[in-house]
């Protein structure tokens, strides 16, 4: 087989629901810029049938690119596992190269339970469901109820990235997080929306490049003052400014994505936790 980059295909292979590879594959593969991928998704593959169904399209798609397709895998069963070693594809094995070396570093054998990390009916489980139910509750200045729960509140002019931030931070860490648009109203007002003020130590603000969010607002609403390139410059810099009084700190949501605005607040809350536990 010739190598040919525009022809490559990314199968993400797994016996629970695929999350982990794809998300571990795409990190891999930003780090290769222009190559361009069609990508696969196999969840679910969890008996010896499965496998080898999956093997005869993997198969089928690497004799029509005429090149070898790229394998990541995380699958517990060794010998489901030997079946896509058969194919002759790059096999990223997550199981065998990483867990495989800390069973023998730890001198015990891994669980080879399918799905051990999702744990459902384990307490982080239930925590990170009661976290993404409060921020869809507190979406968008929906409500002020139940603010004083809330472990996070994102603030930003419309569209900078709050929901899908806040969003993340549910889903993957468990962090129950309200978000509130900063409006025009809040603007002229130049106080922060709501009862905010009250919860200025949970508070970070998203600020954006005027530009960005002119394109942003413009798929949103074409043609009107919400989405004009002048609207969206002073909304960017009265918001800045009122953040900047109030002590709120700001993420440039611009060319961060989301995962990377995530773990900052992520490390901004870690770090104002452990000052509080040191009596700072």
């Amino acid at each position: 087989m010739v190598y040919n980059c525009t022809k490559r295909t990314i199968f993400f292979i797994s016996d629970s629901t695929g999350i982990t590879v794809e998300a571990l594959g795409l990190c891999l593969l930003s780090h290769f810029e222009g190559v361009t991928m069609r990508q696969v998704r196999m969840p679910f593959v969890d008996s010896e049938q499965k496998a080898r169904e999956a093997v005869e399209i993997i198969n089928a798609t690497q004799a029509k690119d005429g090149v070898r397709a790229i394998l990541c895998m995380t699958i517990v069963n060794p010998s489901i596992r030997a079946l896509f070693q058969l194919t002759g594809g790059m096999c990223l094995d997550m199981f065998g190269t990483f867990v495989n070396p800390l069973s023998s570093e730890l001198g015990m054998p891994a669980n080879e339970t399918i799905g051990m990390s999702r744990n459902v009916g384990g307490s982080e489980y239930r925590d990170r469901i009661e976290a993404i139910n409060f921020t869809l509750g507190h979406d968008d200045g929906i409500s002020d109820n139940g603010l004083q729960e809330a472990e996070a509140i994102l603030v930003g002019v419309s569209r900078s990235g709050k929901t899908p931030a806040s969003l993340y931070m549910a889903m993957q860490f468990g962090i129950r997080t309200a978000n509130y648009p900063i409006i025009p109203e809040d603007l002229e007002r130049d106080t922060l929306p709501g009862t905010l003020a009250n919860h200025r130590d949970k508070i970070f603000g998203l600020t954006i490049d005027p530009e960005r969010l002119h394109k942003i607002r413009t798929e949103r609403r074409p043609n009107s003052r919400y989405a004009s390139l002048d609207n969206c410059k002073e909304e960017v810099r009265m918001a800045e400014v009122m953040m900047h009084r109030e002590g709120i700190n700001m993420i440039d949501s611009t060319s961060r994505s989301v995962e990377e605005i995530s773990s900052m607040i992520v490390q901004q809350l870690t770090m104002r936790q452990n000052k509080r536990l040191v009596g700072y």
